[in-house]
């Protein structure tokens, strides 16, 4: 049986084994059969062997039976409990077998009696053919009683002697071997059923444990659109107890109990029938979206099986419509004011401006928050976005049918007009909502005052789209911060034109930076006690060919609007190193580098560069930086000078005193220097207070060990009065002559000693 193990898997083995102890009631009726013909045998011949035979058959038989059925099949549980109970089987049923054979054997060798051989021939035959069908399960009880049952029928006919019960005792061999091949087939074949009764056991079983644990509800109609399989997420979701409730019924049936039970719509139930009806008939997929009474959603997808079967699957995608919902509001709306954006607002306005009457006029504003970036840079971004909201809160309450509001983006804000009067009405309507705008609002804590500027553009639906509107508005929008702020303007074509100029005026300059056409002119710094030439400050200048000279008042801000500003001063930082190497050695120069230039982590890489490309001594550069260049990172500003520093050139604060936190600076930035605006020096020789405070701000920086440099000086009166109530240590100003080339301060250095020996004699009587 070990052999028999290693292709027949345990459970069908213990399954072998049980059935030898199952249904033995032939056992005694086969024993019976044979005492009766043993007593048959007795009466013909009398020899009294045949009642001792018979007997010991009777007893076998029984014995066999009482031992079977008194064995709990439950003991027969695994494979060394079944091989166990096997070979006790065999032991009884080898004692059984050698029984029966013992008295086919004396039949037929010892009674020589035609009959007796006749029946105990007839007999063992018979009873042998029920040897494959009671014990196929063990092939080794079939082996041992086919051996102890016929072959002894067999040794006493070839005992017989003559040549014919030899042949005859002979062909009960192969009798023998169809005995057990028959069993062999029997076993086979029940296996075999075994197994596939097993395999569609496993299969049915996982096909319904799938069917019921899945997230989708299934059905399956049969080709008279009944159903025929329904699973327990379907049954559930259309409120059935059972499946066998669901079972039978219409897909009709189906969606009306959906109805009955407060699920569905009755008019959203007729479509969906429509639809799956059809999809089912016409073999097409097919998907329908259902929101159930109770705000859920369900997706019916229908579909034509194999076998005339349709099949309709359903799952809930709530959370998918909700997110589908969030990702489009999100998509379309202002995530901090709930308000359109840009995009969608674009699509609403298009729409709209598409549709209706064509000759109507509808207008376009852009509205900008004043100072906005002061507010995000003093209180916060959170502060900042606190004001957006409130702002956001204000425009959506004047929102309409005809008047449409989105957040731009950032501090901008868009309202759209869609019917109009004319200009006056659109002039009464943005001095209102100007009106309702301004006004003090609470931020968390922080009382904010809400000012805005305005642009707006007007035209009739059908001359204009929304992004000519746009533009055009933008333009009144500059205008309107140009002119001061917290106004409106709106737009006229002159504006277009001076935005076209604007523009060129910007491809001139990159033109201008790329060919180096604009120049580097040096403005003298003179010593206030020795009246020489000490340096000069490095200015830019630009020549338009067909403009003319155009101020750095005007070209540096568009520089910075372009984002190479840098690249100006890279060529002024170049070139006034480079001339400076080549004046006398006391001369110093005087560098320029602005708010963006501090935004550049390389800066210092830059200036340590042109000093090494140039032979510059770093004691002869000075870098001039203003407030403005401050405000932005002071901790990253504070990093970069003293780093510049440490490069051996000094730092000089410009336009000292323009900015309202000036004198922090003074004691907690790297200075060197401190250049006090022109806008002091103006009427210092008329002013008292202007002289005091210049004063009081010279004595300031003196005491914290800074030098000082007076810009503006323009006139006799005002040096005078500098040089005998102030003191500086240098000045600048147009008085020592308008900014020169490169050459003109070389030259003014070497004829300076008489200039300074006039002003000196000059300023003598006023210093006595």
């Amino acid at each position: 049986m070990k052999k028999q193990k290693s292709y027949i898997p345990e459970d069908v083995y213990v399954g072998y084994i049980r059935s030898l102890f199952q249904d033995v009631g032939v056992l005694p009726l086969g024993a019976a059969c044979f005492a009766a013909i043993a007593v048959l045998l007795y009466v013909k011949t009398g020899m009294t062997a045949h009642l001792v035979m018979g007997a010991l058959m009777l007893f076998a038989g029984f014995a066999r039976y009482f031992l079977i059925t008194r064995v709990d099949h439950a003991l027969i549980s695994d494979y060394p409990s079944a091989l166990h109970w096997e070979q006790r089987y065999i032991i009884w049923g080898a004692v059984h077998g050698l029984v029966v054979g013992s008295f086919g054997f004396f039949a037929v060798y010892w009674s020589q009696d035609p009959f007796s051989e006749l029946a105990a021939v007839s007999a063992v035959l018979c009873g042998t053919i029920t040897i494959a069908g009671r014990n196929y399960g063990s092939p080794r009880m079939v082996s041992i009683l086919t051996l102890t049952v016929v072959a002894p029928i067999s040794i006493a006919l070839v005992l017989k002697g003559d040549i014919y019960h030899f042949i005859l005792g002979m062909f009960i061999a192969p009798f023998m071997m169809v005995v057990m091949k028959m069993a062999r087939l029997v076993r086979e074949v029940l296996f075999t059923a075994i197994s596939e009764q097993v395999r569609s056991s496993r299969l049915a079983h996982r096909f319904n444990r799938a069917l019921n644990t899945m997230s989708h509800g299934l059905i399956m109609f049969d080709a008279n659109g009944r159903v025929v399989v329904a699973n327990a997420q379907a049954v559930e979701t259309l409120g059935f107890q059972s499946t066998d409730q669901a079972v039978g019924r219409s897909l009709q049936a189906l969606l009306a109990r959906g109805v009955a039970a407060g699920l569905l719509d009755r008019k959203e139930c007729r479509n969906a029938q429509v639809q799956l009806a059809s999809a089912l008939r016409e073999g097409r997929n097919r998907k329908v979206l259902l929101r159930l009474l109770d705000g859920r959603h369900l997706e019916f997808s229908a579909r034509e099986g194999r076998d005339e079967l349709g099949v309709v699957t359903f799952e809930e995608v709530t959370s998918r419509i909700q997110a589908e919902e969030k990702i489009r509001f999100m998509a379309r709306y202002d995530n901090l004011t709930g308000l359109p954006n840009r995009a969608y607002f674009h699509e609403l306005v298009s729409d709209l401006m598409q549709s209706g009457d064509q000759k109507r006029y509808c207008a376009l504003a852009v509205f900008d928050l004043d100072d906005f970036k002061s507010i995000n840079d003093t209180l916060g971004h959170p502060v900042g976005d606190g004001l957006i909201y409130a702002v956001g809160e204000r425009l959506s309450e004047i929102a309409g049918d005809d008047v449409r509001v989105s957040r731009f983006g950032g501090d901008e804000f868009m309202i759209y007009f869609d019917r109009l009067d004319g200009r006056e009405d659109l002039s009464m309507r943005m001095e209102a909502i100007l009106e309702h705008l301004n006004g003090e609002v609470d931020v968390t804590g922080h009382m904010l005052r809400v000012q805005a500027s305005c642009g707006a553009a007007i035209s009739r639906a059908s001359d204009a789209t929304v992004d000519e509107l746009t533009v055009k508005a933008d333009l009144a929008l500059y205008q309107a911060k140009d002119l001061g702020k917290n106004g409106w303007r709106l737009f006229e074509q002159e504006m277009d034109a001076a935005f076209r100029n604007r523009q060129t005026l910007k491809a001139d300059l990159r033109n201008a930076i790329e060919t180096r056409a604009l120049r580097v002119v040096f403005q003298p710094i003179v010593d206030m006690h020795t009246m020489q030439i000490a340096g000069s400050e490095a200015l830019c200048r630009w020549h338009h060919p067909e403009l003319g000279p155009i101020s750095p008042a005007i070209f540096i801000p568009l520089a910075e609007e372009m984002g190479i500003v840098s690249d100006i001063t890279a060529m002024v930082l170049d070139t006034s190193c480079r001339e400076c190497a080549t004046w006398p050695d006391h001369l110093r120069v005087s560098v320029n580098l602005s708010a963006k230039d501090f935004h550049d982590p390389t800066v210092v890489d830059k200036v340590r560069q042109v000093l090494e490309a140039t032979g510059l001594d770093p004691a002869r550069l000075e870098i001039e930086v203003t407030e403005t260049a401050l405000l932005d990172d002071q901790q990253a500003t504070r990093e970069y000078l003293q780093a510049l520093k440490g490069l051996g050139v000094s730092i000089a604060l410009d336009d000292f005193g323009t900015g309202y936190s000036s004198l922090s600076y003074l004691h907690t930035l790297p200075l060197d220097k401190v250049k006090i605006d022109g806008s002091f020096v103006a009427d210092i020789t008329t002013d008292e207070r202007s002289l005091k405070l210049i004063t009081g701000v010279v004595e300031l920086s003196r005491n914290l060990g800074l030098a000082i440099t007076v810009e503006g000086v323009e006139t006799f009166g005002q040096l005078k009065t500098l040089s005998v109530a102030v003191q500086p240590d240098l000045v600048q100003g147009f008085l020592f002559g308008s900014a020169l080339s490169a050459s003109g301060i070389k030259t003014m250095s070497q004829s300076s000693w008489a200039l300074g020996s006039e002003l000196q004699k000059a300023l003598l009587p006023a210093r006595a």
